[in-house]
């Protein structure tokens, strides 16, 4: 049973919120595990799920949130082990894809929505695509934004914390703040993107603690392969958008074209931003998915 803990007040408003909204933290249990939850706009709108990104929390959608919640009942969660969420030891919680869409299957059924609209963010999206393959009775309509989906290219810092032995200690000792806003700052968003240094530290503060590394380590690891995601693609049913930044540097905007070819009937919109189009655009990523969700595209 969802469990209201506090409220965030009015969200600050944004260049996509026209204005601001009630934004209410609630801690839900999901596969025995404990998730921080943010809820915001009308309970009685069409549920939607916004699903993050590796390294992050539902923070990095604060720009999107109270625009999107005017005309939907939003539901921003921090996958296990990250965020506030609750950080278990990969000893007894199997981090990876399938266990987070399971988690956000719990999710909507703790809430008692039914069936939500799910927008997923890279390796957020990989666990979209898996729950909208294995429980298609939950999802509405799915927004794929640069979806962990194909094969990549890594570069030396990427690969570094998959080294044995010392990709782990670099990782859970070494990597520090400087990194941390390297790795936002080179390969995240493009050189001219205003997203506020304040997030990219607050990301870093939730993920500086040894659970904390531990868990993103863990899930690291065992995203790497994500043949079981593309494994289900021609399985999801669900009428599907895919949004791609055309300078991603993760992952290459070559693999959106693809995305939409092998999910059945899906849009494709490629838009002018680097691997979070949501956070460097947000007023066009708004309106590009809410006339989607609307059924106005």
């Amino acid at each position: 049973m969802a469990k209201v803990l506090a409220s965030e007040g009015r969200g600050a408003a944004s260049p996509a919120a026209p204005r601001p909204v009630e934004r209410v933290i609630r801690d839900v249990t999901a596969r025995g595990v404990r998730m921080r939850v943010l809820v915001a706009g009308a309970g009685n709108g069409p549920a939607l799920l916004l699903i993050h990104s590796f390294l992050v929390s539902h923070l990095e959608f604060d720009d999107v949130i109270d625009a999107l919640a005017q005309r939907f009942h939003v539901i921003a969660p921090d996958l296990p082990g990250f965020g506030e969420s609750e950080k278990p030891s990969p000893a007894r919680y199997a981090y990876g894809i399938e266990t987070f869409a399971e988690a956000i299957a719990d999710l909507i059924a703790a809430f008692g929505v039914g069936r939500a609209h799910l927008v997923g963010h890279a390796m957020g999206a990989a666990v979209a695509i898996t729950l909208a393959a294995e429980h298609p009775e939950l999802v509405q309509r799915l927004v794929l934004e640069d979806a962990l989906c194909y094969p990549f290219p890594m570069s030396f810092r990427m690969k570094l914390p998959l080294l044995p032995v010392v990709g782990g200690i670099v990782f859970k000792q070494l990597h520090g703040r400087g990194m941390f806003r390297s790795f936002f700052r080179e390969d995240v968003f493009r050189a001219d993107a205003t997203v506020p240094l304040s997030r990219v530290d607050r990301h870093y503060d939730l993920f500086n603690a040894p659970s904390a590394r531990e868990s993103a380590h863990a899930v690291m690891r065992a995203v790497l392969d994500a043949r079981p995601v593309v494994a289900r693609l021609t399985r999801v049913t669900a009428p599907t958008l895919v949004v791609w930044g055309r300078d991603d540097r993760i992952f290459p905007a070559s693999g959106a074209q693809r995305l939409a070819r092998e999910i059945s009937g899906a849009m494709l919109e490629i838009m002018d931003a680097g691997h979070s189009p949501h956070e460097e655009r947000p007023e066009e990523f708004v309106a590009l998915v809410t006339q989607f969700l609307e059924g106005k595209r």
